[in-house]
């Protein structure tokens, strides 16, 4: 046990989680778990001290651990933003990002409710949560499309075979039977190369599949929902440009010019061309 630890017997569970602040800020991330678990130990009812705990283990990369602590600290808190934040960041890990998306937008949404700042933090794992479940879904896409490709030329394949085989036995005339099975054979070919042709389409398609800069915001990067644009010109996403206006300063992040929020004017021509951009591109809502 470390030398920071021989006094921690009669310490209150609240004096046993700022030691364990310290052991943590000196990145002594077990000595600061048994901290945390002494706290516990003392005082099984305060959710803070498993998030703490959860933060510890997901630094060690144990994720197990950090998800059972996370889901005992919202059994006693459902508002807790870490206990959100820090599930969501070991599910991801655990490549479960469904419900990894579920908690860091619920950690998100309830971060904006408290009007806490967690800074860029919270978005920046749920995009990179979502990005990361768009990959997992283009591969099995791809996957399920290349098996497709393969059954359909089969099938053409062996629906050639099956002509040739029946014609071979219904027709006698050579030069006859010798016209068809050429017909058969160009009309498979036909078959194949179309086939072939519009599955090389939607690859391509798909490796294309990026959205354009302009629909994502100047910020968060993100595709734009509630486009506005400020007197210089510039489009920003709503709820991002308010947040720099509250917390950085009044002026423009790009051209550096003054800026109060009651300047911002919806841009409704952009809403139109990122809603047109969607509907035909359903992939990017998952993006």
């Amino acid at each position: 046990m470390s030398k920071h630890m021989y006094s921690t017997a009669n310490l209150t569970d609240k004096e046993l989680k700022e030691q364990g602040n310290r052991m943590f800020s000196l990145r002594k991330y077990d000595d600061a778990i048994n901290c945390y678990t002494k706290a516990i130990i003392k005082n099984p009812d305060v959710a803070q001290y498993f998030t703490n705990r959860a933060l510890c283990h997901l630094k060690l990369m144990r994720w197990d651990q950090a998800c059972t602590d996370c889901r005992r600290a919202l059994d006693m808190d459902t508002s807790s933003i870490k206990g959100h934040f820090f599930l969501g960041e070991a599910l991801v890990e655990q490549e479960n990002y469904d419900e990894a998306i579920k908690h860091l937008q619920r950690a998100l949404d309830l971060a904006k409710e408290q009007k806490l700042n967690f800074g860029d933090d919270i978005a920046s794992a749920l995009r990179a949560a979502r990005k990361k479940r768009f990959s997992v879904l283009e591969e099995k896409r791809i996957a399920q499309e290349i098996e497709l490709q393969s059954y359909l030329n089969r099938l053409i394949r062996e629906d050639k075979e099956n002509q040739l085989a029946k014609l071979g036995e219904e027709e006698g005339d050579t030069e006859v039977a010798e016209d068809k099975a050429r017909e058969i054979e160009e009309k498979c070919e036909v078959y194949t190369n179309e086939l072939n042709s519009l599955f090389m389409k939607v690859d391509e398609r798909r490796r294309k599949r990026e959205v354009p800069d302009y629909l994502c915001g100047k910020i968060s990067f993100e595709i734009l929902q509630e486009p506005v644009i400020t007197p210089s010109g510039i489009t920003y996403e709503k709820k991002d440009i308010e947040e720099h206006l509250q917390r950085v300063g009044h002026f423009d992040p790009v051209t550096r010019v003054k800026l109060t929020q009651d300047q911002l004017i919806p841009n409704f021509a952009m809403k139109e061309v990122v809603d047109s951009f969607l509907q035909e591109n359903e992939w990017a809502l998952d993006y």
